[in-house]
């Protein structure tokens, strides 16, 4: 690659951060649908056509680049607390736990949880949410089934059951009155779904 073509790799991807790092502090501090392009643009200090040239739909393509930023991040998170144990069944606790401690951050709580079923509307946003966490569930049930440490039902299902509701108590604790509290509560509810299903020696 040239240098001038570097260059202009560069500038790209620095204007492209700033387009993200502005929408996201807008769309935490302001919400969605209170934040206009112009808004965005002034605040990363760029023009309109750098928006749409780097985001198909302008404001909505940057919010949906914000979205999936947060899902990836979180999806590491993730991985990194499932990777940090050696027993089976702590891992799949820790990944619980790492969820959602992350639900309590507030990026991913008003990005994902709180606006993005608005902004994205709900198939957009189920879609999404699945491409970067269905599969660490799926993974997880997988492997706790052939440790022998849950009943042996069919992996898509049991990761449908315990997916779908992560995904409902997850939803539920951002938008409770005491967001802490309802974590806590949450962490309880999950650690027991999973133990329903737990084989019993």
């Amino acid at each position: 690659m040239s240098t001038a073509a570097s260059r202009r790799d560069e500038y790209s991807q620095s204007t492209r951060r700033a387009l993200l790092d502005a929408g996201l502090e807008l769309f935490v501090s302001s919400g969605y649908t209170s934040v206009s392009a112009e808004q965005v643009v002034r605040t990363a200090g760029l023009t309109r056509g750098a928006l749409y040239h780097h985001f198909d739909g302008g404001k909505r393509g940057l919010f949906e680049a914000v979205f999936e930023e947060q899902e990836a991040a979180a999806s590491q998170k993730i991985s990194d607390a499932i990777g940090s144990r050696t027993e089976v069944w702590e891992r799949q606790l820790a990944a619980v736990d790492a969820f959602l401690d992350v639900c309590s951050e507030k990026n991913y709580r008003e990005i994902v949880l709180l606006q993005g079923p608005a902004a994205l509307g709900w198939e957009r946003w189920r879609e999404l949410d699945e491409q970067y966490l269905r599969g660490l569930v799926l993974d997880s049930i997988s492997t706790l089934r052939t440790s022998g440490l849950i009943e042996s039902h069919p992996d898509t299902l049991a990761t449908a059951a315990i997916y779908g509701a992560i995904t409902e108590v997850s939803l539920a604790v951002a938008h409770a009155p005491d967001p802490a509290l309802a974590r806590e509560q949450a962490a309880h509810l999950i650690r027991d779904l999973f133990s329903g299903i737990r084989t019993r020696y």
